[in-house]
């Protein structure tokens, strides 16, 4: 059997966790949108249109910011067409992902479906095709109360109050030869720069995303961080990352071993934004919005395979096994590693497309096995993540060499006196015991063991059996002279938490 030590000190902090690393992204693709937040004749759906067994789920993962309308749709979008009288909307062609959009879901009805959803939103503008002065009306759309002619149409479309929306993308994925108005690092960085500086005029206190790399595996990373954010260093708040994980060739050790691929993402980015910091001299940090992460792989040789030009087609829908679950456990467990810097993060997306919730058109709607780590860290992760001091054995992997057994972070609220620790053991064939030295803690009492776990590492949930992978609790843990001793079973997502008082 494996055994692995950890050391527990709650003023080893790593940084205080910002609610918004737990954030999600709504684009109008697939099946998000239509057929997905909104379906008006679902017997489910309220006065608006909005499904409200999918509002229920994602009030269940507690997602405090959602990233919107795009994703790779927003460089060719055109907010205006998104606003007034739906009637009167009109239907546009989206060359991004081949589909006909309608805009009845749009700006304003976006807005109140995340206020019932309690989250807040993550606006994104376009400046693939468009630039500062769609940008600035946009802004003044959405954030200035009365009495100028764009907030005043606002107004004249029955939304009164102003949205305030603080949380502003700056374009999505700039360096990529699949964007509608891809640019270089210089052209990006200036534009962004002029973009920024005059949101920050309207309003300094937003907080501004400038587009970073869409992968590690760009040939200009980090190189493109770094001359981006040369040029618009003072006007924005946070450089972008977004990655996307698979298991192609069904290689699991390697597999479970991705996260460290996100891992050195992160090091590499804030390594450009503190070179940038130093070269300028400046005292303003510039943090991580990671704000596309998931696994994607199950649909992609389904691309292609639906009607152009059609509303809500079956597009980029994974249907998600266990080991995927894992996955994403030891994703978000790298993000809490780096909570110092990493302030917000989105998982893409968030229902139908790559998603944690599933719905059938008229149909149920369900959790899929990503849903649950998800859900647990957003739940349970709060208040600041402890740099555990780990001894863990290895396995051998070529891609990633020593590859850790136990991939595991704690966090601390202070407000509530708990810990949590969240472990995964990549161990296919063996359990692994964790003993973990609490004794910093003073006093200590196990509230819960939840465990994610099943023999069928390709085993899912579906409509038909929507609880085939599902969280239990274990009753296995136990402390005693403040050292915690828990089994991990081989293959599981582990959640532990623990009582301070």
């Amino acid at each position: 059997m494996l055994k692995a030590k950890t050391v527990i000190d709650k003023e080893r902090i790593i940084g205080k966790i910002d609610k918004r690393i737990y954030g999600s992204f709504i684009e109008h693709l697939g099946r998000a949108v239509y057929g997905g937040i909104y379906e008006p004749s679902h017997p489910e759906a309220d006065e608006q249109g909005f499904r409200k067994d999918v509002l229920a789920l994602v009030k269940e993962l507690d997602v405090p910011i959602i990233r919107y309308p795009g994703g790779n749709f927003v460089s060719a979008f055109k907010w205006e067409d998104s606003v007034g009288p739906v009637a009167l909307r009109p239907k546009r062609l989206d060359i991004v992902w081949r589909a006909l959009e309608p805009n009845e879901i749009g700006i304003n009805e976006f807005a109140e479906w995340v206020k019932k959803a309690g989250a807040e939103t993550m606006i994104v503008v376009n400046l693939g095709s468009r630039g500062i002065d769609a940008a600035r009306s946009l802004l003044e759309y959405c954030n200035h109360p009365s009495g100028t002619y764009w907030s005043d149409l606002r107004i004249s479309h029955g939304v009164k109050n102003p949205h305030g929306f603080k949380v502003w993308g700056l374009g999505n994925e700039m360096d990529g030869p699949w964007q509608v108005g891809q640019k270089s690092a210089e052209e990006y960085g200036r534009l962004a720069n002029e973009v920024g500086k005059a949101m920050k005029l309207f309003d300094p206190s937003l907080e501004l995303v400038a587009c970073g790399s869409s992968n590690r595996d760009m040939p200009l990373f980090p190189q493109w961080e770094a001359t981006v954010l040369e040029l618009c260093y003072e006007n924005v708040d946070y450089i972008s990352l977004h990655s996307y994980y698979g298991n192609e060739k069904n290689d699991l050790p390697t597999y479970l071993a991705q996260s460290i691929d996100m891992d050195e993402f992160i090091k590499g980015a804030v390594s450009a934004c503190d070179f940038v910091k130093a070269k300028k001299r400046s005292k303003k940090t510039i943090n991580i919005s990671f704000d596309e992460w998931n696994v994607w792989y199950h649909s992609k040789n389904k691309d292609d395979d639906f009607v152009p030009w059609t509303v809500g087609q079956h597009q980029i829908e994974d249907i998600y096994t266990f080991e995927d679950a894992l996955v994403v456990g030891c994703l978000i467990i790298t993000l809490l590693k780096h909570s110092d810097r990493v302030k917000i993060a989105c998982l893409a997306q968030l229902v139908n497309v790559i998603a944690p919730i599933m719905t059938e058109n008229d149909g149920p709607a369900w959790r899929q096995t990503i849903f649950y780590p998800f859900m647990h860290a957003s739940n349970f992760g709060r208040g600041v993540a402890l740099d555990m001091l780990v001894e863990s054995p290895v396995y051998s992997n070529k891609e990633y060499g020593d590859v850790p057994y136990l991939e595991s972070v704690a966090t601390y609220d202070e407000g509530s006196n708990q810990l949590t620790i969240f472990a995964v053991n990549r161990s296919h064939n063996e359990p692994l015991v964790l003993e973990c030295d609490l004794r910093d803690l003073g006093s200590s009492k196990i509230i819960e063991h939840i465990v994610l776990g099943n023999n069928d590492i390709k085993a899912r949930n579906s409509k038909e059996h929507p609880d085939n992978v599902v969280p239990y609790l274990a009753s296995d843990a136990k402390i005693e002279n403040g050292i915690l001793t828990v089994p991990l079973s081989e293959l599981s997502w582990n959640v532990i938490r623990i009582s301070t008082m």
